[in-house]
């Protein structure tokens, strides 16, 4: 994580569901996700979660503290690796070989139909 000067808080990847328990919308940021904010409408959710954000970004940067940088804006190799157990890795191999596809292939075949 970098420092951001001047954030575009746009670029940040929000939620707004709607709180039975509160009432009220609730917007939250998936890069800042202790923070969260509630309003009678969606719009007026996002509003008040983009403001909370520009403070506690101007905060951060004030404080020397690092600045997430939004996931947008993140590259990605498109690579991660998983370790599993060896019976699953045993297992999810047979399941390859038997639909004729690499180990590759099959996993992100499944990760996919989610």
């Amino acid at each position: 994580m970098k420092p951001v000067a001047d954030p575009e808080v746009t670029h940040y990847t929000y939620r707004i569901t709607w709180s039975a328990q509160d009432n009220e919308f609730v917007a939250t940021c998936a890069e800042f996700a202790s923070l969260s904010w509630l309003a009678s409408s969606q719009v007026e959710a996002l509003k008040g979660l983009q403001d909370l954000l520009r403070e506690v970004i101007a905060d951060m940067e004030q404080q020397g503290e690092d600045v997430p940088q939004p996931f947008a804006d993140r590259s990605y190799s498109g690579k991660f690796n998983v370790r599993v157990g060896e019976s699953l890795h045993r297992e999810l191999a047979t399941h390859a070989a038997e639909d004729g596809l690499s180990l590759n292939q099959y996993v992100v075949r499944k990760l996919t139909a989610a």
